[in-house]
């Protein structure tokens, strides 16, 4: 059995950089992306490029069923699943009043429940051999809210409520899971902001600058490399902002 390591939202930003940062080391991945199969096909070259073995599969992560599937059809090729990185996120940006109901459930289901589905259907098998990470991408507005993103603030708030509660469910089986808080990241989630807005922001943020998708990658790869002490933590990378 061949161990990989599964990464969502791995097209393109945070979970790009992060496939490719574990690509580095050797291991072999698993990468999903809802959308732009072109440009999870670009990815899945780059990890090649590593010696490393790759499987690319374009699937909405919200959709319980899909993940389920997924599953099955990994089984076929011996695939053991030793590390899990929630990356898979969107955004709404605009006041409550305005965000209509399909709006919300898309981006819980997106940004929260993909997160349980992934754990749940892969957890067992690492209950079985009582190992694994899991790591799980969330926000400093998950701490502390943003104005026009109550919705993504309130699914990054269930992200780390959901990480701290899993690592004590399963730390006695040998699992560890963390969360990765990030700040002001240079994605194009923030493709919306104008120079102007840029600018400000980042004379917000003590270091002066926002920060980048490999800053990101090497904190998750660091993070799988951490003793098995090291769960139940949510880091942020925010260069001070919060």
């Amino acid at each position: 059995m061949y161990n990989y390591t599964l990464v969502t939202g791995a097209s393109r930003g945070i979970g790009k950089a992060i496939a490719l940062e574990f690509a580095s080391h050797g291991h072999n991945l698993i990468i999903l992306s809802s959308k732009s199969p072109s440009e999870l096909d670009i990815v899945k070259s780059e990890i090649l490029s590593y010696n490393v073995d790759c499987k690319s599969y374009t699937i909405d992560v919200s959709d319980y069923f899909q993940i389920e599937t997924l599953k099955n059809s990994l089984s076929a090729f011996d695939i053991n699943i030793d590390c899990i990185v929630n990356n898979a996120g969107i955004s709404y940006f605009g006041l409550i009043q305005d965000m209509n109901i399909d709006d919300w459930h898309k981006i819980i289901d997106t940004n929260l429940s993909s997160a349980f589905y992934t754990t749940k259907v892969f957890l067992d098998d690492m209950i079985k051999k009582r190992n694994g990470c899991i790591i799980n991408i969330s926000s400093v507005f998950g701490n502390i809210g943003a104005s026009c993103e109550v919705a993504y603030s309130a699914s990054k708030g269930g992200i780390n409520s959901f990480t701290k509660a899993l690592a004590k469910e399963v730390a006695p089986s040998g699992i560890r899971v963390n969360a990765i808080s990030c700040g002001a990241i240079h994605t194009s989630m923030n493709g919306r902001l104008s120079s102007d807005e840029i600018s400000d922001l980042e004379n917000e943020i003590p270091i002066g600058r926002m920060g980048t998708c490999t800053e990101v990658a090497k904190l998750a790869y660091s993070i799988y490399c951490m003793n098995e002490y090291m769960t139940g933590q949510v880091i942020s990378i925010d260069g001070g902002w919060t």
